[in-house]
């Protein structure tokens, strides 16, 4: 009779077998945690006996819970009347919501309000303050609050930097407006239930011991707030089986805390860790690449991946000039593989930055190879690329309403869509453009129309217009110079989360512009623009369909034929004061841990930087994974904190970080505790 044991290795077996307790899974890539924690909690119900009912086992995506449980249920053939709880953080949260809300005075037929709802929400609140601020930049401040357990009252406290007064004062708004109209946010869902269970100790020993076996996968994602909320569903028995890889930790950028994981030991009592070291994914030169580049992380349990497979192909560096030449070397490879029958799901290119995809989307279309972008969108589909073709279309084509509308209030200029409608409207009356009729009223005819402050804001747009289409008649090579000093699109997104990302996106396209007409010197305006229309048709390919990616994206998967481009200093490892370089790192050892047998880095002499060419050095991690030797490749140590993060001390409580500084083997951080500056040594603080 076969067992739920035969196909599991020794370490995985004793996870499985082990009850009672705290247990710390530490999974490496491709070491089998999905077969391991299904498998234990299918030992828990159909071998120990346990009640369905007084498990829990918590993901991060419904489609990781729905796997998992159907393959706990196969294991156990079905033998039981009703399932496991299996689901995400947020359902569990929303679960208990429907049952116990009312504690905090609210209804249960509460509403909960999606992403979009809440910056609609936050949209209106700021333009009734007469607050302007990214709207992104306040969902996410918003969002930061509410998982670090931070009221209204407590954020506006706490900070004396004018933006972050002004989010508090937005997020005060808000909570009270969803409170007053019953809506629940997605944070809500944590954030509440964490509150009821903390004020009544009662129902925190109810559910604690309803569900005495808690299982949580990828625990090395988890938050502040998440890992309180386990230490009280936890209280009554401390039976938290936890399954992770702080190897794999790469979230950090949207609240995940590495110390989760570091120090789980020390949250939960008598914690029994098991590593699970044998890879079933990869070679052991692919192997031999990922340990040794994640060694040089100081903050990490440490493991070491061992393969199955055993030998293989040596991992190989491709170097090329530039990243057309990069694009197209990896083209005509890639065309060879599918000429000698490998399936072009088993192939996929890996980047740090989305900006890189350009290049490769355009070698790609040039070799005729379709592709799919996954986990992000086509560089010429992204909205601030979007808006500079626009601006360029306008230079070529004045009357292009289409265009024109797309920029009038882009960046923010106080021309809203009541005001655009009606320039719409009157101009339309007189048979003209958008351009023509700004350019042709006065000043006087269009305050009545719109109102002082878009009227002014109007006419500005117009002059600039003009005074661009000029300079674009003098020098194609500097326009773009000219037009960012002019329009300041890159100034606009510096406030917002993505920001950074999209400036690289702006400075990729400039590069782009410079080296078209540096290529061609008798280049249009509007030859350009036709060649970029061209590029952005290329879903009309036929054939084979290859995967490009970001590494944030292809956690997780798993490819036969694995391409990484821009092994620079500067795009990977990003430098600079918002880099973590241990993250960083495990960024890296993600990346090579997805190849299967063969894995190709590559690296070029120079690429687009911050809108230039400019000459760039190899990845330090090259050198750090024993794949070259350089002398000038210094590993270093980073702060794991930056300026403007929370922080949070046992006697100061909650602060913001003004400046970062290393002092001896530590980090020495400015602390704004509301209003109070400190000077605190990093291994003395939180982040929160």
């Amino acid at each position: 009779m076969k067992s739920i044991f035969d196909e599991l290795n020794p370490s995985q077996k004793e996870a499985v077998e082990h009850i009672d307790g705290p247990l710390l899974i530490l999974a490496g890539a491709g070491s089998g945690k999905t077969k391991t924690l299904t498998t234990r909690l299918a030992y828990l119900i159909g071998e120990v006996g346990i009640d369905p009912g007084n498990t829990l086992t918590l993901t991060f995506t419904n489609k990781a819970a729905s796997e998992m449980r159907e393959r706990a249920l196969r294991l156990i053939n079905n033998q039981t009347s009703y399932p496991p709880l299996l689901c995400t953080f947020h359902k569990f949260g929303l679960l208990f919501l429907k049952f116990h809300i009312e504690k905090l005075g609210r209804s249960n037929n509460f509403v909960v309000i999606d992403s979009d709802d809440k910056k609609r929400l936050l949209r209106a609140i700021a333009k009734e303050l007469k607050i302007d601020l990214s709207i992104s930049f306040l969902a996410n401040e918003i969002s930061k609050y509410k998982n670090s357990l931070l009221n209204p009252d407590i954020v506006g406290q706490k900070t004396e930097h004018d933006d972050y007064r002004k989010a508090a004062m937005i997020y005060e708004h808000y909570q009270r407006n969803i409170v007053e109209n019953n809506l629940v946010d997605f944070d809500d869902l944590l954030m509440l239930t964490y509150q009821i269970l903390d004020k009544f100790p009662d129902l925190r020993q109810e559910i604690s011991n309803r569900y005495r076996y808690i299982m949580v996968d990828e625990y090395q994602d988890t938050n502040e707030l998440q890992l309180k909320l386990l230490e009280h569903l936890a209280s009554e028995h401390n039976n938290l089986c936890v399954v992770g890889d702080d190897d794999q930790s790469i979230y950090g950028w949207r609240g995940a805390n590495i110390r989760n994981i570091l120090e789980f030991s020390s949250h939960f009592r008598d914690t029994r860790t098991i590593k699970l070291e044998t890879n079933y994914r990869s070679t052991e030169p692919i192997l031999e690449a990922a340990n040794t580049l994640i060694e040089h992380n100081s903050g990490r349990l440490g493991k070491n991946l061992i393969s199955y497979k055993g030998d293989g192909p040596a991992v190989r560096l491709q170097h090329s000039l530039d990243e057309a030449h990069e694009a197209k070397s990896i083209a005509k490879e890639i065309k060879t593989i599918l000429s000698q029958g490998v399936h072009p799901d088993e192939i996929a290119v890996l980047y740090r930055i989305n900006a890189l995809s350009r290049s490769l989307e355009e070698g790609f279309a040039k070799e005729g190879l379709g592709f799919k972008l996954i986990g992000g969108m086509r560089f010429y589909e992204r909205a601030e690329i979007k808006d500079i073709i626009s601006y360029l279309r306008i230079f070529s084509n004045s009357h292009d309403d289409f265009s024109f509308i797309r920029i009038i209030n882009k960046p923010k200029r106080g021309i809203g869509k009541a005001s655009i409608d009606k320039l719409q409207k009157i101009a339309y009356e007189h048979h003209l453009s958008l351009y023509a009729y700004g350019d042709a009223a006065s000043a006087k005819e269009l305050e009545k129309i719109i109102g002082n402050s878009a009227a002014s804001a109007f006419k500005k747009l117009i002059k600039q217009i003009k005074m661009l289409k000029e300079e674009i008649k003098e020098s194609l090579y500097n326009f773009v110079g000219i037009f960012e000093e002019t329009i300041k699109l890159k100034e606009s997104y510096q406030s917002m989360v993505d920001g950074f990302e999209r400036i690289l996106n702006i400075d990729e396209f400039y590069g782009y512009f410079r080296d078209a007409i540096i290529k061609n010197t008798d280049m249009t305006l509007d030859e350009f623009l036709n060649d970029i229309t061209l590029q952005s048709e290329q879903d009309q390919v036929e054939g084979e369909i290859i995967t490009i990616m970001s590494i944030h994206a292809a956690k997780g998967l798993e490819f036969e034929h694995l391409y990484v481009i821009g092994m620079e200093e500067e795009f990977f490892p990003l430098l600079g004061d918002n880099c973590n370089i241990e993250e960083e790192r495990r960024l890296g050892y993600v990346a090579i841990t997805r190849a299967k047998t063969n894995l190709t880095l590559c690296y070029v002499d120079s690429r687009f930087y911050k809108g230039r060419r400019k000459m760039i050095d190899k990845s330090r991690f090259l050198g750090e994974a024993g794949l070259i030797k350089s002398a000038s490749l210094v590993i270093s140590k980073s702060s794991a904190y930056k300026k403007g993060d929370l922080v949070k001390h046992k006697i100061f409580g909650i602060g913001r970080i003004e400046a970062v500084n290393k002092t001896g083997k530590e980090f020495k951080l400015l602390i704004n505790f509301g209003g109070n500056k400190r000077e605190i040594l990093s291994s003395f603080v939180q982040p929160i």
